[in-house]
């Protein structure tokens, strides 16, 4: 079902420049590539998020759920990464936020994205903070 839903949104992303509809209608998303920490495969994920400085921020909401997305496994293990934005194929190198980081990126997404709050209430976990740097 989520590689259905996925590849439906990934298709509307290609097809309309980076603008999807539906939930996500006016929304900043992201195509994240990772390679699959097991196999090598490539990834891709349809993901929210937010600009800070330079770097581009990703959240492994995965909606609340009790364990971390697969992608979240996949930069961890490969954080040499690729993101479609808009019309744009650029590379990034992630990382995970430090908890000063990871507090106020959270807390302003929250602000815009107030599901992101159910999300969090939905779990136990710490919803880790990604920051994608540009590869230089």
């Amino acid at each position: 079902m989520a590689d259905d839903w996925n590849s439906s949104i990934i298709e509307e992303f290609r097809a309309n420049g980076g603008k999807v509809g539906g939930p996500f209608a006016g929304g900043t998303l992201l195509l994240l590539h990772t390679k699959g920490a097991k196999t090598g495969a490539e990834r891709v994920n349809p993901l929210v998020y937010r600009t800070d400085g330079d770097a581009l921020v990703v959240f492994a909401s995965k909606a609340g759920a009790p364990t971390n997305p697969d992608w979240y496994h996949n930069l961890r293990a490969n954080p040499h990464v690729t993101a479609e934005v808009g019309e744009q194929t650029l590379e990034f190198v992630a990382r995970v936020a430090d908890e000063e980081e990871r507090q106020r990126l959270w807390e302003a997404l929250k602000q815009d994205a107030p599901g992101f709050a159910d999300y969090e209430k939905k779990t136990d976990r710490q919803i880790p903070v990604v920051i994608l740097d540009p590869a230089s």
